[in-house]
């Protein structure tokens, strides 16, 4: 078919193709500093460095074999060449040197959590995804408390997984980047999303291990994430899906398996603003979090007696509901007279508090999404730990560190304590007595009324209790934090011999 003719002054012009000689000479002045044996080889391959790139020609989605995801460490100058992960280079040896050739060619070093993609290097993986993991070694980064390195393999390891979720391959193997227990949770925490109610779901994608020398750092990686994402199943659920008794019927369920695991079962109304009320169906944060650090020393088999106490009610307005200025009692005989409705997480902790004491416990730990001042404070950063023991601050600021799920120690200081002690009609208040100045220091304070044990800390997790983009390696929604720093301490204190205290 000719081409279409175009006019000008009135009459048609034919079409006029480019001589054939100058499209060579285009191309030539793109590559000519590529050899040409080195140019057929790659060529034929495709390069993407973004997430939604399109497919290449003849690929087809859900192919068979698997996806890979490989790290490369940033090189210390500036303009030196990157270094793979020894994976990397295994895989890179494995294809003759091809993975290396293209990345030369497909721009820049890769930055830290960036990536790229290649389809058609080997047979058994059609896509592979090497992500940017920064320096090599970082170590603990002392102004940002946390390690740098597992922080950078587990934001790296989730955008590469997440990559070959887009895809719709089933399966990858995920490169440990010389820390398998931090890359199983990049990957196990990357892929989670609360998606129970759709009809449209994402694909399902089974992380694995790429080879088998860390296999059971993997495993315990894998154990960890696995405990937060049931912290953040619970907290993420709609609250006519997870009831209180739902929610005991849940966690049962999950302890069923595990020996020397007891479960009982046993069962605060307030009337709160309507902005944001449907977040409040993960206001039972502290329980899930709590329990489902239990589910997780359990799956691991922790050498450690663990109790841990969910109070757990519906929060509804009724004729029986208390009204501002109402006065109760506690569990210990203290009065309080409940000045704000909405403060009503501590009154149900208060005798959580008291009971736990029956157990003799050498230390206790409650944690609460129980205060919007502190998300005001510390908002997603960190969870504040307000504590009367140095030992136990220690063995959760460690565990933070480990984690990347970070704490910060808030003060207790007696200043807060005369602040809700000071009531007019009963031993205490439920809120501070300038209300919202230091408000979660004075929920603290009250709370400390109920605690007689050496060994308390009381974290507060409302600050961190969602994800909207702030952890790059867990989707938007309900975060499940802290769970792995719980796990992590209690790992901890079931190895310290000072846990005899």
């Amino acid at each position: 078919m000719r081409p279409p003719a175009r006019r000008a002054r009135g009459r048609p012009v034919p079409f006029r193709a480019v001589p054939p000689r100058r499209v060579p000479a285009m191309l030539l002045r793109c590559v000519r500093r590529v050899p040409v044996r080195r140019l057929r080889r790659a060529l034929p391959l495709a390069c993407s460095c973004s997430a939604q790139g399109p497919s290449p020609r003849g690929y087809s989605r859900g192919a068979g074999g698997k996806g890979l995801v490989l790290g490369i460490y940033s090189s210390e100058k500036d303009e030196g060449a990157a270094q793979f992960t020894s994976a990397g280079d295994a895989f890179d040896r494995l294809v003759s040197g091809k993975l290396r050739e293209l990345l030369s060619l497909c721009g820049p070093p890769l930055k830290k959590g960036k990536t790229r993609i290649f389809h058609g290097l080997h047979q058994d993986f059609p896509s592979v995804v090497v992500v940017g993991l920064g320096k090599k070694n970082p170590g603990v980064n002392d102004q940002e408390n946390w390690n740098e390195g597992r922080e950078n393999i587990r934001a790296a390891v989730a955008v590469g997984c997440r990559q070959i979720q887009d895809l719709e391959i089933p399966c990858v193997e995920v490169d440990p980047c010389g820390d398998a227990h931090a890359a199983a949770e990049g990957a196990v925490l990357g892929l989670h999303e609360y998606n129970e109610l759709k009809q449209k779901k994402k694909p399902v994608v089974t992380p694995q291990l790429h080879g088998s020398a860390e296999s059971e750092a993997w495993q315990r990686g894998v154990t960890y994430a696995e405990g937060q994402n049931l912290a953040r199943y619970l907290m993420e659920a709609p609250a006519n899906y997870i009831t209180p008794i739902k929610f005991a019927e849940h966690i049962e369920q999950k302890l069923r398996s595990f020996s020397n695991v007891k479960v009982h079962i046993s069962g605060g109304i307030s009337l709160k603003p309507s902005s944001g009320m449907d977040a409040m169906r993960a206001d039972m944060g502290g329980a899930a979090t709590v329990c489902s650090a239990i589910v997780t020393a359990a799956a691991l088999n922790l050498p450690l007696n663990i109790i841990g106490l969910a109070p757990l009610c519906e929060n509804m307005p009724s004729g029986k509901a208390n009204k501002p200025g109402d006065v109760v009692r506690a569990k210990n005989g203290k009065t309080i007279q409940v000045d704000n409705t909405d403060a009503e997480g501590r009154l149900l902790l208060a005798d959580a508090l008291c009971y736990a004491h029956n157990f003799k416990p050498r230390a206790i730990v409650n944690a609460a999404t129980l205060t919007g001042a502190m998300d005001v404070a510390l908002g997603s950063a960190a969870t504040g730990v307000f504590t009367n023991s140095s030992w136990l601050w220690t063995h959760l600021y460690e565990a933070s560190i480990l984690t990347g799920d970070r704490v910060w120690r808030m003060p207790l200081f007696e200043h807060y304590t005369k602040q809700v002690t000071d009531c007019p009609l009963a031993d205490l208040s439920n809120i501070g007595k300038y209300s919202r100045a230091g408000g979660a220091c004075t929920a603290a304070a009250f709370l400390k009324e109920f605690v007689t044990a050496s060994h308390w800390a009381h974290l507060d997790i409302a600050g961190v209790m969602s994800n909207k983009d702030e952890v790059p390696y867990l989707r938007k929604g309900m975060a499940g934090r802290p769970t792995r720093t719980l796990v992590e301490f209690a790992a901890r204190l079931s190895q310290d011999s000072h846990n005899t205290k």
